[in-house]
C-alpha cells in the first residue's frame, strides 16, 4: 500500500465545454453554463433552467448505430474517456489489459432510458420497449461500455453513493493501484438527469431553485437550491512507476482519499459537519499532508441552505482558525450539480488549478451569509500558487468523500 498514484490524463463533457481546455477557459472566466432547459417542455414545471451540455454530438465519438444503443450519460462517458486516454497516451494491449481497471460511477444511471421505457409501455405497449433499455439504464453501463471500447479487462464496476459517487470511484481506483491489484485505471463519473423524471423528482424534495437568473448561489445568503446539471468526467490514474516506465507526462499526484458517513438523514447533511470534517482530515492523513499544506478546497457547494452551512461548519471543524485562510469555491455555480459526475469534473478542475496557478470563482455571490463566512473566491478568479488541494463531494445518504491532490514534484 505504498505505491504513489498519479494522474496522467483527463477528459470531460459538461455544461461549460466539450473538453478540459474549453471548460477550464470558461470556468476561470466565470462564464456560466446554466440556461433554459431544452431537453423537454417545462411549461408545467417550476424549474425552468439547468446546466445542459450544448452542441454534444455523440457521432463524433462513436458510430451512429452505437450511439443509438447508449443512454446520454453513457455517450458522454465515452467521450470523456477518449479525451482522457488521448492525453495520457496509455495504450491497452494484451499484455496489460488485465492490469487496467475502469471505475466510472453513476449516481442514478440511465434516467432517459428508464423514462422512455415507461412512457412506451403505457402509450404503445410493452412489446414496443427498446430492447437496449436494460443496458442503457444500468448504472454500471457507462463503465462497462468504456471497458469494451478500450479492451480493459481489470476490475470494472460503478460506485453508487449519490453525489459522492465519482469521488468514491476515483478513491477506490486509488486503493486498487496502491494495493498492486492494477497498475492503471480510468475513473470518474457520468450522469444525465436533466429530464422530466429527474427534474420533477428532485424538485419535489424541495431541493431545487425555481429562479431563472443568477443561480445557483452557493454560500450566498439568498441561496435557494440546486440547479441540476449533466456531464461526465474521467481521469486516467496510474502507479507512478508505470507512468514513468512509459514516459508519461504526470499532471498531478492523487495523494489521498477518505470516505465517511453521517449516519444522520437520507437527504439532509448533519448540520454540525463533524463527520464531513473527519473525511477531510483522513484524506490529508492518507496523503501525508498537514493542514497548513492545503491551499484550496473545491467545495461541494450545491447552493442549498443546509448543504452550504454544513460544509462551512465541516471546514471549520477540520481546520480550526486556519479555515479562514483557505480559499474555497464552488464551480457548481457555473456547471450546475452534475450528480454522480460532479466529483470527477471538479477533480479535473483541481488539477487545472495546480497547473495554472488560478483559483476558479464562486459566481453569483452577492450577499454574504453570517453562517457561511469563509473565503469563497467570490465572482472573479484569483491568481495563487497552491501545492495541495482537497476536493469535497457529499451525497444523499450521508456520504462524504474527499480527494487530496497535490502538485507532482517527482
Amino acid at each position: 500500500m505504498t505505491r504513489r498514484v498519479v494522474i496522467t490524463g483527463m477528459g470531460t463533457i459538461n455544461p461549460t465545454g466539450l473538453s478540459v481546455k474549453e471548460s477550464w477557459d470558461k470556468i476561470v472566466s466565470g462564464r456560466s453554463g446554466i440556461g433554459p432547459i431544452t431537453h423537454f417542455d417545462t411549461s408545467d414545471y417550476l424549474v425552468k433552467v439547468a446546466g445542459e451540455v450544448k452542441n454534444f454530438d455523440p457521432a463524433h465519438y462513436m458510430e451512429a448505430r452505437e450511439a443509438r444503443r447508449r443512454d446520454r450519460h453513457q455517450q458522454m462517458a465515452t467521450a470523456a474517456a477518449q479525451e482522457a486516454l488521448a492525453q495520457s497516451g496509455l495504450e491497452i494491449t494484451e499484455a496489460n489489459a488485465g492490469r487496467v481497471a475502469v471505475l466510472i460511477a453513476s449516481a442514478i444511471g440511465g434516467v432517459k432510458a428508464f423514462q422512455d421505457a415507461v412512457r412506451t409501455i403505457f402509450e404503445t405497449g410493452p412489446r414496443r420497449v427498446n430492447p437496449f433499455t436494460v443496458p442503457m439504464l444500468m448504472p454500471n453501463g457507462a463503465g462497462g461500455l468504456v471497458a469494451i471500447d478500450i479492451g480493459a479487462q481489470g476490475p470494472n464496476f460503478s460506485v453508487a453513493s449519490a453525489c459522492a459517487s465519482a469521488n468514491d470511484s476515483i478513491g477506490l481506483a486509488w486503493h486498487l493501484i496502491r494495493a498492486g491489484v492494477v497498475d492503471a485505471a480510468l475513473a470518474g463519473g457520468s450522469d444525465a438527469t436533466v429530464f422530466e423524471v429527474g427534474i420533477a423528482s428532485f424538485d419535489r424534495l424541495g431541493a431545487m431553485s425555481h429562479r431563472c437568473e443568477c443561480v445557483p448561489q452557493p454560500f450566498d445568503q439568498a441561496r435557494d437550491g440546486v440547479i441540476m446539471g449533466e456531464g461526465a468526467g474521467v481521469l486516467v490514474i496510474e502507479a507512478l512507476e508505470t507512468a514513468r516506465a512509459r514516459g508519461a507526462n504526470v499532471l498531478a499526484e492523487l495523494a489521498g482519499y477518505a470516505s465517511t458517513a453521517d449516519a444522520f438523514h437520507i437527504t439532509a447533511p448533519a448540520e454540525d459537519g463533524v463527520v464531513g470534517a473527519r473525511a477531510m482530515q483522513q484524506a490529508m492523513e492518507a496523503a501525508g499532508l498537514a493542514k497548513s499544506d492545503i491551499g484550496y478546497i473545491s467545495a461541494h457547494g450545491t447552493g442549498t441552505p443546509l448543504n452550504d452551512a454544513a460544509e462551512t461548519a465541516a471546514v471549520k471543524h477540520a481546520f480550526g482558525e486556519g479555515a479562514y485562510r483557505i480559499p474555497i469555491s464552488s464551480t457548481k455555480s457555473m456547471t450546475g450539480h452534475m450528480m454522480g459526475a460532479t466529483g470527477a469534473v471538479e477533480a479535473i478542475f483541481c488539477v487545472q488549478i495546480l497547473a495554472t496557478n488560478t483559483l476558479p470563482p464562486t459566481i453569483n455571490y452577492q450577499t454574504p451569509d453570517p453562517v457561511c463566512d469563509l473565503d469563497y473566491v467570490p465572482n472573479t478568479a484569483r491568481e495563487a500558487r497552491v501545492d495541495a488541494v482537497l476536493s469535497n463531494a457529499f451525497g444523499f445518504g450521508g456520504h462524504n468523500a474527499v480527494l487530496a491532490i497535490r502538485r507532482f514534484t517527482g
